[in-house]
C-alpha cells in the first residue's frame, strides 16, 4: 500500500522552461559540461514547481528526453538512427514522429539512461516528496520500430525490448529507486484491436524482477502527442484482463473523458491502488480547487481513500508551464479539501 490515502502525484512528465528548449537548439555550441549544466537546472525547475504545488510524489521531469519515449533509441543497439517521419507539413500529428528502421539485435549494453535521471533527481530534489521514474514499457517502444530482420512483427520487437526493460527496471530498484512507473499507453490505445491477455502477459514478464522490491504502478491512457489521442478511448476492451496486472497502482485517464467509465474505478481498488487522472491535460481550463474536491468525492463512492491517488490525466509536457503550474497547485488545493473534510 502506499504512504498516505488520496496522495497527489504525476505521471513523469513536465514541460521544458522556455529557456532550455531554446538552449536545446544550440547543443552544437555546447561542451559537456554546459549540457550537464543546462540539465541540472531543467530538472531543479521543473521539481521546483511540484514542490511548489506541494505534490506529495515528484519526478524528475523528464526534462532530459525528447519527449517521454523518442530519446530511448538513442541507446538501442540495431537500429537505423535517422528515423523515417511519413508526414511533416500540416496539422501535427502522431505519423509526425519518426519510426526507425531495425537492421539487426536489438540491444541495449549502455542502459536505457534512465538510472542517471534517476540519480540527479535524488541529487536535485534532496528530502522531501517520494521521488518517482518512469520508463516507457516494451509495446509502447516497439510502436516507434518498424519490424525486420528477426522480428517480423510489432510482438517480435515488444519481446525483443522485455529484457532491456527489464533491466533498466532492475538497475533503478538496485540504487534505490523506491517508486517507478512502467508506462504502458499504447497497450490501452490498441487493447481494442489485440489480445488483452497477451498484453497483460507481456508487462508481467517485462516486471517480474522488480514486484515486491519497490512501489509499482503503470500509466494506462489514450496519448497526449500535441494534445490529441490515438485511438477509442475505451477502458472495456481492457478489463477484465488488466485486473491482472502484478502493479502495486494503475492510473486512468479520467478528467477528459468526463469521468466515463468511473466505475472502473471500483474493479481496479479490488486488486491494487488507483491513480485517478483528475486533471485534464489537453484542457487549458485551470480547474477551481472546489471542482477537484467534487470530482475526488465522486470517486470516494467508488473506492476507500487508501486506495485512491490523485493525478493529472497524462503527463505535462505537452501543456504550458504555467497552465501546468496551476492545474497542479488546483490539483493539490481540491485533494486537500477532501483531506481536511474525512481529517486525513
Amino acid at each position: 500500500m502506499k504512504e498516505r490515502p488520496l496522495r497527489t502525484t504525476v505521471i513523469g512528465s513536465y514541460p521544458l522552461p522556455g529557456w532550455a528548449e531554446l538552449a536545446a537548439r544550440h547543443l552544437d555550441e555546447m561542451g559537456p559540461a554546459d549540457v550537464a549544466e543546462l540539465q541540472d537546472d531543467a530538472v531543479a525547475a521543473a521539481v521546483r514547481d511540484q514542490v511548489a504545488a506541494g505534490l506529495h510524489v515528484t519526478t524528475a521531469g523528464e526534462q532530459t528526453r525528447l519527449d517521454f519515449n523518442l530519446s530511448f533509441y538513442g541507446f538501442l543497439e540495431g537500429i537505423d538512427r535517422d528515423p523515417a517521419v511519413e508526414r511533416r507539413r500540416g496539422p501535427p500529428g502522431h505519423d509526425q514522429r519518426g519510426r526507425h528502421r531495425i537492421t539487426g539485435e536489438l540491444r541495449a549494453p549502455r542502459g536505457l539512461g534512465v538510472v542517471a535521471e534517476y540519480e540527479r533527481l535524488r541529487r536535485i530534489a534532496l528530502a522531501g516528496p517520494t521521488l518517482k521514474a518512469s520508463v516507457p514499457g516494451p509495446y509502447t517502444l516497439s510502436g516507434r520500430l518498424v519490424p525486420g530482420g528477426p522480428y517480423p512483427d510489432r510482438w517480435a520487437v515488444a519481446e525483443a525490448l522485455v529484457p532491456i526493460v527489464n533491466a533498466e527496471l532492475r538497475a533503478l530498484v538496485d540504487v534505490g529507486c523506491r517508486e517507478l512507473c512502467v508506462d504502458e499507453p499504447s497497450m490501452s490505445c490498441y487493447a481494442h484491436r489485440e489480445d488483452p491477455a497477451r498484453l497483460v502477459d507481456l508487462f508481467n514478464r517485462t516486471a517480474s524482477s522488480v514486484v515486491g522490491r519497490t512501489r509499482l504502478s503503470t500509466h494506462l491512457c489514450f496519448g497526449n502527442y500535441k494534445g490529441r489521442a490515438v485511438a477509442p478511448r475505451r477502458y472495456a476492451p481492457l478489463f477484465p484482463a488488466f485486473l491482472r496486472l502484478k502493479v502495486d497502482e494503475v492510473h486512468l485517464e479520467m478528467a477528459s473523458r468526463e469521468f466515463a467509465e468511473i466505475e472502473r474505478i471500483k474493479d481496479v481498488a479490488e486488486v491494487a491502488d488507483v491513480a485517478v487522472g483528475i486533471v485534464d491535460v489537453k484542457s487549458y481550463w485551470i480547474e477551481p480547487a472546489e471542482e477537484i474536491a467534487a470530482r475526488v468525492r465522486a470517486c470516494l463512492r467508488h473506492a476507500p481513500p487508501e486506495r485512491l491517488s490523485f493525478a493529472p490525466d497524462c503527463g505535462l509536457s505537452q501543456t504550458a508551464r504555467w497552465a501546468a503550474r496551476a492545474k497542479l497547485a488546483s490539483l493539490v488545493g481540491g485533494v486537500s479539501i477532501v483531506r481536511s473534510e474525512l481529517r486525513l
